[in-house]
């Protein structure tokens, strides 16, 4: 480990313990460990602050006339906070996910099954499946907030009781509506989108993957799987050095190899990752070897470089999950995803807007193993 990642490491733990409320260096969540129930309400508090508020808030609609001009609350009644739609959608993921594995949390549960139950109520999220049939707002959040509204209805679905059976049923109009967009859009793509930020095509192909497999839709799973192998299949030699760009949350290439170890059999994947990242065998993950840093924490575009920290966490962690224990790669991966779980985790709880409103549903993402599937 180089001095200059020691150091950034030891700030991070600095940032981070006091937020989270820890002691000590070992203390500090790990992906797939449980946390405690301190952890799980300040996490919460954070989510719980974002999806109630309304402003600021960046709509991103097509105005189509004067009627256009609404309020959020008016045009997203259900997922107006947070500053953008996508964040109120897996900022609801993110509650509804804690309360959900975390049935002994009371610390400030009542508050957040009262805020969400408030916002996710069936006129609410009527008037959001309408939204997508107003002209031009087809497209609207195309692919990265479908595929955070899906896993919103995956975790729903994945909790048997109340009030999140109803939470689901509520959600069934705009959960059809996206899955349909989805359906229509997929084929109609010549190629993906590969990016570091929200239209990155990975990233959407593996949550709608996921959500598939886990409601049985098959003709989605295997539209999703025909796009995967068509557009990433024959990839090698992914060009590390080129990421990330300075905006970016997302590793486009990481993105593709967690899709990638979902659509292969763990055989074939690591044939196929051995070529797409040969310097894995060797050690030579250039840009990816040390978490990103984030210059000023109240720049809304500076700081994706903290959850791109966390991203690479959780992709590094699927792919880790298909290599071998005694492959050296292994140990490389795990490191990795401890060094950017830690260099995440330090921006969270920033105490600025910017970061705050999104970052806890990633580190979330991270830590509850949300995404290790296959």
């Amino acid at each position: 480990m180089t001095t200059t990642l020691c150091a950034a490491l030891f700030l991070a733990v600095l940032l981070v313990l006091p937020a989270l409320g820890a002691a000590k260096e070992d203390a500090v969540p790990a992906a797939g460990e449980r946390l405690t129930e301190a952890q799980v309400a300040r996490f919460a508090r954070v989510a719980l602050a974002g999806i109630t508020r309304e402003y600021p808030n960046k709509p991103g609609q097509v105005l189509v006339g004067p009627d256009s001009l609404q309020s959020p609350r008016a045009l997203h009644p259900a997922f107006y906070g947070c500053f953008d739609w996508h964040s109120a959608v897996h900022g609801h993921w993110m509650l509804v996910r804690l309360l959900r594995l975390y049935p002994e949390w009371k610390d400030g549960r009542a508050e957040v099954m009262a805020a969400v139950g408030a916002n996710l109520t069936a006129e609410h999220l009527r008037t959001e499946a309408a939204y997508f049939d107003q002209p031009f707002a087809s497209a609207f959040e195309r692919t990265y907030g479908w595929a955070w509204l899906l896993r919103l209805a995956q975790e729903l679905r994945s909790w048997e009781a109340e009030p999140g059976r109803a939470w689901a049923q509520n959600l069934r109009p705009l959960e059809a509506r996206l899955v349909a967009l989805a359906k229509a859009y997929l084929p109609k793509l010549r190629m993906p989108i590969r990016s570091g930020q929200h239209t990155d095509s990975a990233f959407a192909l593996a949550l709608f993957l996921d959500y598939a497999r886990a409601t049985g839709d098959d003709a989605l799973a295997a539209l999703c799987v025909e796009r995967a192998r068509t557009w990433y299949g024959r990839d090698v030699d992914y060009p590390i050095a080129y990421e990330p760009s300075g905006h970016d949350f997302f590793s486009a290439g990481l993105n593709a190899a967690d899709l990638m170890r979902r659509v292969l059999e763990p055989a074939a994947y690591r044939t196929w990752l051995a070529a797409y990242l040969p310097g894995l065998a060797t050690g030579n993950l250039s840009s990816w070897a040390e978490p990103a840093t984030v210059e000023d924490v109240t720049d809304g575009h500076l700081v994706h470089l903290a959850g791109l920290n966390l991203t690479r966490a959780w992709t590094l962690r699927g792919i880790a999950s298909v290599v071998p224990e005694k492959d050296p790669a292994r140990a490389r991966l795990d490191a990795l995803v401890r060094s950017h779980t830690v260099g995440g985790l330090a921006y969270v709880f920033s105490g600025d807007y910017a970061g705050e409103h999104w970052l806890a549903s990633f580190a979330i993402y991270l830590l509850t193993d949300a995404g290790l599937t296959r």
